[in-house]
């Protein structure tokens, strides 16, 4: 009997697993133009490929990775750098708290801290958009590709850099944003309220980059300061009740 409930357990993992593999390509095959700018910025500036690889596997984070670079070539400081990046990616802790009430609650604390590793804009929208908690077995399966893609774009970008033309290197940067639109604007056309919170944030944004006062404000607390406040908004005006664990799709199980 044991046996059996674990080979299910199992075929339900796999089965999400894939689920979420599905869910990720999209998003792996947004990633690779960008991190082959990356790769290809970093070893045009003097960074060796085995290092710019390296920097991917270890952030997976494409605004922190390009402004630390930037700085490393000005010759910054280290600390310089940390403060700067540090800064950048705050964002990911506001949505490492928000996944945290849409995983299931009994993954156990070694499992989201692997999971963790790997979020990032566009896997936080994938899998704040699906129905219902999310499990291990989606959630691993949703990073798996994006982070390969990442990686491989970087080792790609460095290996050719002395290939393309410059002009062929900075179009590549906007395929990461036409990626992200693809996400939110099919979310906002079908929901009013995603809409809403959209066009807020957009909004807040806007005030605190170009209103006196409040334009020194850094570009990775703009974006906190701007995702709190449209989320907190949006939050008030449009309350949903938590879903049970019963209402979760199988392709979202464990």
């Amino acid at each position: 009997s044991n046996l059996w409930k674990w080979r299910q357990k199992k075929k339900i993992n796999m089965k999400s697993f894939m689920y979420g593999l599905k869910r990720g390509f999209p998003i792996f095959l947004g990633y690779l133009p960008v991190s082959f700018t990356f790769g290809f910025m970093a070893v045009s500036g003097g960074i060796p490929v085995w290092a710019a690889v390296l920097i991917s596997l270890t952030n997976v984070t494409s605004a922190g990775q390009f402004a630390g670079t930037n700085l490393i070539f000005a010759s910054a400081g280290y600390l310089e750098i940390a403060l700067t990046t540090f800064v950048i990616n705050l964002r990911y802790s506001l949505m490492s708290l928000s996944l945290s009430q849409k995983i299931r609650p009994d993954i156990p604390i070694w499992k989201r801290l692997i999971l963790s590793f790997c979020i990032t804009d566009e896997t936080f929208v994938m899998a704040s958009m699906e129905p219902g908690q999310i499990g291990a077995g989606f959630f691993g399966g949703l990073i798996t590709l994006p982070f390969i893609g990442w990686v491989l774009g970087t080792f790609l970008g460095g290996t050719i850099s002395t290939l393309l033309p410059a002009e062929l290197q900075s179009a590549m940067g906007i395929g990461l944003y036409a990626m992200f639109i693809a996400l939110i604007v099919p979310a906002a056309r079908e929901k009013k309220n995603v809409c809403f919170v959209v066009l807020l944030a957009v909004l807040c944004s806007c005030i605190i980059r170009y209103v006196p006062g409040l334009n020194h404000i850094s570009s990775g607390f703009r974006v906190i300061l701007s995702t709190i406040i449209a989320a907190g908004i949006g939050a008030r005006l449009f309350p949903e009740p938590i879903s049970d664990a019963g209402d979760t799709p199988p392709e979202s199980e464990v």
